[in-house]
């Protein structure tokens, strides 16, 4: 059975520690789905093909990953794709507690796909995409936390808004 794994997220934008899960968890899966999440409750600062774009430049050199977008339950889309597998990053134990209850819901409706944590690289482990948004909104420097593909996206977005 091939190992398949769905990496979800809004990835708005993608930061240095989605791409360490990202590429770790293609070491370990023959197949790693990069699936953007559309959650209507947020308000994202790129759109869904933004980030695919933005996503598809930053992973074009790991072969076995694919990026995609969904909505809707994400054990939908993996039996869709035939994954096996939900790969999710843990940065701190308040992480846990968040994605114990997903993986306890997503497991009550597919019993046949499992979920693997990963904890981030220390180097990344406070970062989160809030709080990449927030620097850059003030001009910080965000060099070390994104990919420059990204950040020059993101100096367009806010540009003149502060």
């Amino acid at each position: 059975m091939a190992s398949i794994a769905v990496c979800p997220g809004s990835f708005d934008p993608i930061t240095y520690g989605h791409l360490d899960i990202i590429r770790r968890g293609a070491k370990v899966f023959e197949k790693v789905y990069v699936v953007v999440l559309n959650n209507s409750s947020k308000h994202p600062l790129f759109t869904v093909e933004e980030r695919i774009n933005l996503i598809k430049e930053v992973t074009k050199e790991i072969p076995n990953v694919s990026v995609d977008q969904f909505s809707g339950l994400l054990v939908d889309y993996a039996k869709s794709v035939k994954a096996t597998a939900i790969l999710r990053g843990l940065r701190a134990v308040s992480d846990f507690e968040y994605e114990m209850q997903i993986t306890s819901m997503n497991r009550y409706l597919n019993d046949h796909v499992e979920t693997f944590f990963m904890m981030t690289n220390n180097q990344y482990s406070f970062l989160s995409s809030s709080i990449v948004k927030e620097v850059a909104q003030y001009n910080g420097d965000i060099s070390a936390l994104v990919p420059p593909i990204v950040e020059q996206e993101m100096r367009k977005k806010f540009a003149g808004t502060v």
